[in-house]
């Protein structure tokens, strides 16, 4: 989710836009938004460590916080775990 803009806003999102990744690796964007490839770019590195449950130690159960790579926007998304759900190992790749 779009957690705030701290620049220029040129790619036309605004805080609170969001998408969402279902079934482990399905990409939801609500029905007329848009979301930036470059913003998802940057957080898809982490999206499938964030799916799993880490260590109360491990740092991807405490922070949270992506950066869209564009230095003039300096958009701010927060990664957030909104249900748990077991999937079974042969259902994956």
């Amino acid at each position: 989710m779009v957690e705030r803009i701290e620049g220029r806003p040129v790619c036309g999102l605004a805080a609170g836009d969001y998408f969402e990744v279902t079934e482990s690796s399905r990409l939801r964007i609500p029905d007329g938004k848009h979301f930036c490839i470059f913003a998802i770019a940057a957080a898809l590195p982490l999206l499938a460590a964030k799916q799993r449950q880490q260590s109360p130690d491990d740092w991807l159960e405490q922070d949270s916080m992506v950066m869209c790579p564009d230095p003039d926007e300096r958009l701010v998304m927060r990664i957030d775990r909104t249900r748990l759900r077991r999937i079974p190992t042969e259902a994956v790749t």
